[in-house]
């Protein structure tokens, strides 16, 4: 039986030995090594930036069409003796590039745009080792948190689409009249792309904190800005495609002025192809003008997330809506220097750059609508 605790007694005193308090069942529960898998995924998060950056300068360089096969294993060895580089000319002598436009190419000409287009696909193969050897390693460990293993998956199922699509693309433009791919495939390519970045940077920003501190933000949740910033990133995927259709056709050279184009709001003959659907594709003044106007509408949806993500309770969400929308006020200041430029390869570049930076800053506004970071009332 209990000792009668005196009146005047503290309540902790005469207690010593009682238990200290222990976590919850969220704590109880396995882990996984959340941290070491958040460091693998950052990695591979790097590398799709430096692929897509890479990407970019392939097709600047008109280098995407030098290898003409797809060899996902064998195609990792690049010509080692001049006999397989004089094949592999061969093979590229064959397709409408050489044919109708670069004709003046020489052995050694063709090995500096070789070097570029087997540079893209070796890092893609990298990638997809990193993925492998990282997955493989914390499956056979046991060290993935639970819920986590179909997520990882999905990233390695994604990639290896990615692979596929690639080829797709490349296969477009070694037919027919063809001088570059085919512009809707470029643009499926590179948005595959930015939906792999994508999802990597929310498992980044998910394994950042801890399960209980993610369910206890779930209840401060933004239902608002969260809808809103989902509407933002989707939106700002969609000018990510019409840019990529821009650069499939170097729609970005036909008209170098700004902000009229040819000295007109809407470029002449807009919709001179037959049928009408090609100008969407095709028609360098039409698609350029439609990226212009999208940009456009993209500033004044950002203006509308940042006013309303400014009124947000927590101040990381309000610097995370800012850090967002300055990034499209900056890339939207590049966009017009790119068309002044007449799409110099270096402001091209760094603007495809601006849109992944864009791209992840949206996202981080987005999941901090979705967790908020906890903090006192006094901020």
């Amino acid at each position: 039986m209990a000792e009668k605790r005196a009146i005047f007694q503290e309540v902790g005193e005469g207690d010593t030995r009682r238990e200290a308090p222990k976590g919850g069942m969220i704590d109880a529960g396995r882990r996984g090594a959340r941290g070491a898998i958040r460091a693998w995924l950052m990695v591979l998060f790097a590398m799709v930036m430096i692929m897509i950056a890479v990407g970019g300068l392939t097709r600047l360089t008109d280098s995407g069409l030098s290898i003409t096969e797809w060899k996902p294993l064998t195609g990792a060895l690049p010509p080692m003796d001049e006999a397989t580089w004089v094949s592999e000319f061969e093979k590229y002598k064959e397709i409408p590039e050489f044919k109708l436009q670069n004709q003046w190419m020489t052995l050694e000409d063709f090995k500096e745009i070789y070097w570029w287009e087997w540079g893209h696909r070796q890092l893609g193969r990298v990638i997809g080792l990193v993925w492998g050897l990282g997955f493989l390693f914390f499956w056979l460990t046991k060290r993935i948190p639970p819920g986590w293993t179909g997520r990882l998956v999905w990233i390695g199922a994604l990639g290896g689409l990615q692979g596929a699509v690639g080829w797709w693309m490349v296969s477009s433009g070694l037919k027919g009249s063809m001088l570059d791919v085919a512009s809707y495939r470029l643009a499926t390519h590179l948005g595959l792309a930015f939906i792999i970045f994508g999802f990597i940077g929310w498992y980044v920003f998910l394994l950042g904190r801890e399960e209980r501190e993610l369910m206890q933000a779930r209840r401060l949740r933004e239902g608002r800005l969260f809808s809103l910033s989902t509407g933002w990133m989707h939106f700002a995927f969609l000018q990510i495609l019409l840019g990529a259709l821009v650069a499939g056709i170097d729609a970005g050279a036909s008209y170098t002025d700004w902000p009229l184009m040819g000295g007109q709001v809407i470029p002449p003959d807009p919709l001179a192809m037959e049928p009408v659907w090609r100008n969407f594709f095709e028609n360098p003044g039409l698609v350029q003008f439609v990226h212009r106007c999208v940009g456009y509408l993209l500033l004044a949806f950002t203006i509308m997330a940042w006013l309303r993500g400014r009124r947000s309770a927590n101040r990381t969400t309000q610097v995370a809506f800012s850090a967002a929308s300055i990034a499209v006020l900056f890339q939207v200041g590049i966009g017009i220097y790119t068309v002044l430029s007449a799409a110099a390869w270096q402001v091209a570049i760094l603007h495809q750059v601006g849109a992944v930076i864009v791209w992840v800053l949206i996202l981080r506004a987005r999941f901090l609508a979705q967790y908020p970071v906890v903090q006192s009332v006094r901020g």
